[in-house]
């Protein structure tokens, strides 16, 4: 698909002739005319009035920002952020239909679909939120010890002076991926060398302050309020374990996004308005901390969300810097695409932690989940590229490369696994 399409197709009958031969986007009648406004007949969003679940961290700006800017108005619909205390309660609500739709944990979909993680039910990545943006912070303890990267950190624990505890926030989710992935990339088994627990990501500062944990991987800004309140500092961002890595997706059950396409596109497209209107200058990273940081969103301090939102980083070991590869929301439409290749490198990791007990047909699967196709439709009425390819290549921490080509060579290639 070209970056988009040239104004004469953006007509209600030029558009369904271009759509012609983009997977049947014509056969479906479900294209909005020029100027995004829905059409009353078949354009219209089945359902007008949508739910969608989040967990109070500075990764939920697009859903946020889609409603209180009014983006979702456009596409005919009223997006209602409901705010969430637990991923496992995102989960339920998505499976139940408490939530239409959820900014939720990109493995954690995956691992429902699959029956891992909570009870199966099929679901679909609708597209990607954001990338990059969390962190491993570590305790004041394990610093006063000499840990204070990966490599110190191995040295620390190989003592075994006591039993160090870890935390994520969902078994199957990002930050316990990320976490697992860099321990093992500095020899550390994630398992067998010391103890991992979850906790909700807003409870995560409170619980290393009376010393439920050693260490823990969220998402912002919890890693920030750490060196804020002078109880843990950052060993290293996700970024540097995989720059530009998948992180939070708007989620829904497949049988959400089949039975509603047009809400779900709608909503696609409204989050893909507010996620460009973020990216597009300092001054709207700024007001969208100062919006996300009300107590009916976040709940804390603007600074500390600001800092890390326009990438001004510390970590606090008395180190500062400019961050080029801080959170991105759209950064010229490279980071909402639902790569199949994304969604299948969660699946190698739950299988080489032995969350799934056999290897699956790793792209039949991603293709099952990742609406690809819908995600294009919306991207052409709002203009945003589409990658030619439905797979990329990166290199993580530890110098491997994971292009998405043979998955099950991928995850049996590790050293440490279950």
């Amino acid at each position: 698909m070209s970056k988009q399409f040239d104004d004469k197709f953006l007509s209600r009958r030029g558009f369904l002739k271009a759509g012609a031969g983009l997977g049947g986007m014509a056969a479906m009648g479900t294209m909005i005319p020029a100027g995004g406004v829905w059409a009353a007949g078949s354009d219209k969003p089945e359902i007008e009035e949508v739910k969608i679940g989040f967990i109070p961290l500075t990764d939920c700006s697009s859903v946020v920002m889609a409603s209180v800017m009014g983006f979702d108005k456009k596409y005919g619909i009223k997006i209602t952020p409901s705010k969430e205390a637990s991923w496992a309660g995102v989960r339920d609500k998505l499976a139940n239909g408490e939530l239409h739709a959820a900014h939720v944990l990109y493995g954690l979909v995956y691992g429902l679909h699959l029956g891992i993680g909570g009870p199966k039910k099929d679901m679909a990545v609708l597209m990607t939120l954001n990338n990059n943006g969390q962190a491993i912070t570590l305790s004041n303890g394990l610093k006063d010890k000499g840990a204070v990267d990966g490599a110190s950190l191995a040295k620390v624990i190989a003592k075994k002076e006591k039993e160090y505890t870890f935390a994520q926030t969902f078994p199957t989710g990002t930050h316990a991926m990320w976490l697992y992935y860099w321990l093992a990339a500095h020899d550390i088994d994630p398992f067998k060398d010391v103890k991992n627990i979850v906790v909700p990501p807003p409870q995560m500062v409170a619980n290393m302050r009376v010393g439920n944990m050693d260490g823990y991987c969220v998402g912002e800004p919890w890693n920030q309020r750490a060196i804020v309140d002078k109880i843990g500092f950052t060993a290293v961002t996700t970024q540097d374990i995989w720059t530009d890595h998948p992180e939070k997706v708007l989620g829904s059950t497949a049988e959400f996004a089949a039975k509603y396409p047009n809400t779900a596109r709608a909503m696609i497209c409204a989050i893909l308005e507010a996620s460009k209107w973020i990216d597009a200058s300092a001054a709207n990273r700024s007001k969208t901390a100062e919006t996300v940081a009300a107590k009916s969103y976040v709940n804390t301090d603007v600074d500390v969300i600001r800092s890390r939102m326009i990438g001004q980083y510390e970590n606090g070991l008395g180190k500062s810097w400019s961050e080029k590869n801080y959170m991105k929301f759209y950064n010229d439409g490279q980071v909402n695409y639902p790569y199949l290749s994304d969604g299948m490198w969660f699946l190698t990791q739950h299988k080489r932690w032995g969350l799934l007990k056999q290897d699956v047909d790793y792209l039949a699967v991603a293709k099952a989940i990742n609406k690809t196709e819908l995600y294009k439709q919306a991207a052409s009425i709002v203009g945003a590229p589409v990658p030619k390819s439905d797979f990329r290549t990166s290199k993580l921490i530890d110098g491997v490369v994971w292009d998405g080509k043979d998955p099950k060579k991928y995850a049996a290639s590790f050293k440490i696994k279950a």
